[in-house]
């Protein structure tokens, strides 16, 4: 497996997870930080060259198009967690996952409390007549909103407002509030921890080779059973 983005706090934690995982395997790591040597590479395209089987990409919103691209062109399946890709770029994304060999699997949020939280604010928002979200994130995070935000909003009918917080100290947390007469209900997710999202980004891992085309988020892997 290749890690990109493997000098980054989510990088790190990927490696640490995929390294005690029994089944899988680093053999490359990909950042312009990393001094060239043994699995350490200086770009994606160095990377490659190890032959990994899965990519699994914590970059930054600017690179990470070109990197899912080299990902489909070399056969590598990739595990997208870099938010800030556009619909744009995610369809043509999806039209290469689907005319080659290579799968995609696109998730704004690996951690399984943050997909019951994004499931749990859709049902509610049925029966409430308005709804907000705030998100909070690290003062490191480029992009804003969150990619999980926007996929909460994407699934409530209607415009939701998002609002965006950025201070050091916070690592990924999302608060939806409905409101309606009389009433209010709050659902919220915090990770205090970049390990919450690991359990989420080994199962992508061992399941991307078995969805073909683009998957995106990984509901479709945790709830494959509905």
């Amino acid at each position: 497996m290749l890690v990109s983005g493997a000098a980054g706090r989510m990088g790190q934690a990927v490696v640490a997870a995929v390294s005690a995982a029994g089944d899988m395997q680093v053999v490359a790591r990909a950042d312009p930080s990393l001094l060239p040597g043994g699995d350490a590479y200086p770009d994606v395209s160095s990377a490659l060259g190890a032959r990994p089987d899965v990519a699994v990409d914590f970059t930054r919103p600017d690179v990470v198009f070109d990197n899912a691209r080299q990902y489909l062109d070399e056969g590598v399946h990739g595990v997208i967690g870099t938010t800030g890709l556009s619909e744009d770029q995610l369809a043509k994304l999806g039209q290469l996952a689907g005319d080659g060999s290579a799968n995609l699997v696109v998730a704004p949020n690996f951690a399984i409390g943050a997909l019951l939280m994004m499931r749990f604010a859709a049902e509610a928002a049925r029966y409430m007549p308005r709804v907000e979200i705030i998100e909070l994130h690290h003062d490191r995070k480029l992009d804003a909103p969150s990619g999980t935000a926007l996929r909460t909003a994407g699934m409530i009918e209607g415009e939701v407002p998002i609002h965006s917080v950025r201070l050091p100290g916070l690592v990924a947390h999302h608060e939806v509030i409905l409101g309606g007469a009389g009433e209010t209900l709050t659902i919220r997710h915090d990770s205090l921890s970049r390990e919450s999202f690991m359990p989420g980004v080994v199962l992508a891992v061992r399941r991307v080779g078995s969805r073909p085309g683009l998957t995106v988020g990984i509901e479709p892997l945790l709830f494959d059973d509905e």
